[in-house]
């Protein structure tokens, strides 16, 4: 199976759909004014596990989009994915890419963003 980059709007979409489900989420516990800690540290923990386990969040899903292993093609593991997801929270590294459409984030945690196959007819 050949993996193809995924594009910027998929990737934009899918952290999109994330970050307003871990609002709304976050937004039933604590009013954001007198915690703006929970939404962020919400969307670490939903990298973490997902990322981490599954290779893709609900968003990621959605856009049909995941996040494997440079070196293996399957899930990157909790640790990397909690690396990902804490330099995708600063945003400066999310936004520096190189030809390929990785930024720092996925450089460090040795991840990428790929569309997933299509289903089988």
């Amino acid at each position: 199976m050949e993996l193809t980059a995924a594009s910027l709007s998929r990737r934009f979409g899918a952290l999109l759909v994330d970050w307003l489900l871990c609002l709304l989420i976050s937004r039933a516990f604590a009013d954001p004014v007198e915690a703006p800690w929970l939404a962020p540290g919400l969307l670490l923990v939903v990298y973490g596990l997902f990322v981490g386990f599954f290779a893709q969040t609900l968003g990621m899903r959605i856009f049909s989009i995941r996040c494997v292993s440079m070196a293996t093609g399957g899930p990157i593991g909790v640790p990397r994915a909690i690396l990902r997801g804490a330099l995708l929270l600063l945003a400066v590294p999310a936004l520096i890419m190189d030809k390929d459409g990785r930024g720092w984030h996925d450089k460090a945690a040795g991840s990428w963003v790929v569309t997933t196959a299509p289903a089988a007819s």
